[in-house]
């Protein structure tokens, strides 16, 4: 699962789930000022920056619907 970072790597501006940002395939994280800046080449690495997809909720909201929902109901 994709690690959703919730700031900049290079500035530290804050990033939320829905916010835009660019990621690099080891997951580096920048907001889109510094992406420009950096001309979408990860500093880290020298991969292409990518925006990051969006996200409405965070991975354990989702999963309270589903398998963990059922064991909840299961276990005491």
């Amino acid at each position: 699962m994709l690690k959703m970072k919730v700031t900049c790597e290079r500035c530290s501006a804050k990033l939320g789930l829905s916010d835009q940002a660019f990621i690099c395939s080891y997951e580096c994280t920048f907001c889109a000022q510094c992406t420009e800046e950096l001309k979408q080449e990860c500093p880290n690495c020298q991969g292409n920056l990518v925006v990051r997809p969006l996200r409405r909720t965070s991975p354990t909201e989702v999963a309270k619907s589903g398998f963990k929902a059922k064991l909840e109901t299961i276990l005491p």
